[in-house]
């Protein structure tokens, strides 16, 4: 059975960013009880942050190189959207800027963008 698409609007996916990757994956070992598995990132590990009894991943802990190069230090939410095309032109017309992106992952197509007041997030959409 096929996956549904997660419907626009929604929130599905938090990164953070950091230069210390690994530092700052075993604070919120602790602080949240979270467990850890690496991803490969050809060179390098991120690390996919896993609740402690389901094991199911629900956020991920990034190192400041390859893709992520240049990103403030902060959680970073993804939200779904039906067309990023669409939606980046959408933040361009209503004052945001395209600050990175859009780019392909996997199954994915996302873009880092900043609305008007300079809050910076992500929009994604399932390909």
């Amino acid at each position: 059975m096929a996956k549904a698409k997660p419907e626009a609007g929604s929130i599905t996916w938090f990164d953070l960013t950091v230069i210390d990757a690994k530092r700052v994956r075993d604070f919120y070992r602790k602080v949240a009880g979270w467990k850890s598995t690496g991803l490969d990132m050809g060179g390098y590990e991120d690390f996919c942050m896993n609740l402690p009894k389901s094991g199911k991943t629900v956020a991920g802990i990034c190192h400041a190189r390859g893709p992520n190069r240049g990103l403030p230090p902060q959680w970073l939410l993804y939200i779904n959207v039906a067309s990023l095309a669409k939606s980046l032109l959408a933040v361009r017309r209503a004052g945001g800027k395209v600050l990175r992106g859009p780019r392909e992952a996997g199954p994915y197509r996302m873009a880092v963008i900043r609305d008007p007041a300079g809050a910076v997030c992500a929009l994604i959409q399932t390909v």
